[in-house]
């Protein structure tokens, strides 16, 4: 697998569908975690990569439990809409970009973002 890019954010993502928040501080939340990303990626390449790509989300947690399955694709919605709009596409389109969500134990909070060329 060539990596194209890695872009490391120093990012506590929310839990999911286990986050208990009034909706006003959810949205706020999750504008708040859209910037960030959008900050983190627009300084590591003004321009992505060209589609089709592979992009791997890791949500880091120094918590040794972390989240189940759909709390991980739950929790790291914000980052896939972010990074989406920075390549210009819906995040639906398969055909342009593949995500994947992986979690991995740390010694911070933090968002790891991989781009790698598309693989068949």
């Amino acid at each position: 697998m060539s990596t194209l890019m890695l872009v490391n954010i120093p990012l506590r993502t929310g839990r999911g569908g286990n986050n208990r928040e009034h909706w006003a501080m959810a949205h706020r939340r999750n504008l708040q975690e859209q910037e960030a990303v959008a900050w983190y990626l627009h300084r590591a390449s003004r321009k992505p990569p060209k589609p089709p790509v592979d992009v791997v989300l890791v949500r880091i947690t120094p918590s040794a439990k972390g989240v189940d399955s759909d709390n991980l694709v739950a929790s790291m919605k914000s980052v896939r809409d972010a990074v989406a709009k920075w390549f210009g596409v819906d995040d639906a389109d398969e055909g342009a970009v593949r995500y994947e969500c992986r979690q991995e134990l740390g010694a911070a909070w933090g968002v790891r973002i991989e781009v790698h060329r598309f693989r068949c």
